[in-house]
């Protein structure tokens, strides 16, 4: 069973993670020590085993948790913060389930993804999220140019020792019109909220950041097209190939263009 766990204000907690801390054979915790303090704040008191469940244990620790559940007993996983498996440990966990065929729910709750995302007053009809920005210059570099044409609002987590120089990166990058939210603290004491253009942003964050970072990223408003612009494009990719039909499909939807008017003018420019 997947838990997830407040993110910060410990009265997020729902009554079936209280039932699910106490009664559970096993809990998995990412951190067995804030485990006892989530636990004593919600006066719950565990009957079953706590075991270590972080990065570098996981694999160590997944036969006998599938031993555990395949035997009969309720096992448990919770991390530090919000929902297992998002950019925290519990996908090889569920992946092993899955494929040893045991029974996996979830008890839903706090995300820090979906909650910046609904602070950030950015359009959050359609998002991606993006887990941890890298963090090497160069890498960090090639991502953020992989989000220059990508038209969903974005979110990401960042360190506060690097998020000045992500943002400052992002607007090299993407543009200094782009705007952005930063999500600091979300659910605590000194939740802030700041917004504006990235290199706004930057300039802020230079002056010091502390907590826990969650940022979005405004999608790229929508690129002024022609077909004729496009029949290159799809004509290498035929050349390549790819079938024509499919890539000018493919093309004409991401452009915003008729597909029809893309395929017939690909088959024009053949005999020009």
């Amino acid at each position: 069973m997947l838990a997830a766990t407040p993110l910060g204000d410990v009265r997020d907690a729902s009554p079936r993670l209280s039932e699910a801390l106490a009664t559970a054979d096993v809990i998995a915790a990412e951190d067995t020590r804030r485990l006892r303090s989530l636990t004593a704040a919600l006066d719950v008191s565990p009957v079953g085993r706590v075991v270590s469940f972080y990065e570098d244990v996981e694999t160590a620790r997944l036969p006998k948790l599938l031993e555990s559940l395949q035997s009969g007993e309720t096992v448990v996983l919770v991390t530090d913060a919000g929902m297992p498996s998002v950019s925290d440990p519990g996908f090889r966990l569920v992946a092993a389930c899955v494929e040893a065929e045991v029974s996996v729910t979830c008890l839903p709750g706090p995300s820090a993804v979906t909650t910046a995302l609904a602070l950030s007053g950015l359009p959050c009809d359609r998002f991606c999220f993006e887990g941890f920005a890298p963090r090497k210059p160069g890498e960090r570099a090639k991502w953020l140019g992989s989000l220059k044409d990508e038209p969903r609002t974005a979110v990401f987590f960042e360190s506060p020792h690097r998020l000045a120089s992500t943002l400052a990166d992002a607007a090299d990058v993407l543009g200094p019109d782009r705007r952005a939210a930063v999500c600091r603290e979300l659910t605590k004491t000194y939740e802030e909220v700041k917004r504006g253009t990235l290199p706004v942003l930057a300039a802020w964050a230079a002056e010091g950041v502390k907590g826990e970072i969650t940022v979005v990223l405004a999608g790229s408003p929508p690129r002024s097209v022609s077909v004729a612009d496009l029949v290159s494009e799809v004509s290498s990719r035929v050349a390549a190939g790819e079938r024509l039909k499919s890539v000018a499909a493919e093309v004409a939807e991401a452009a915003g263009v008729s597909k029809k008017e893309l395929y017939d003018a690909v088959l024009a420019s053949r005999k020009s």
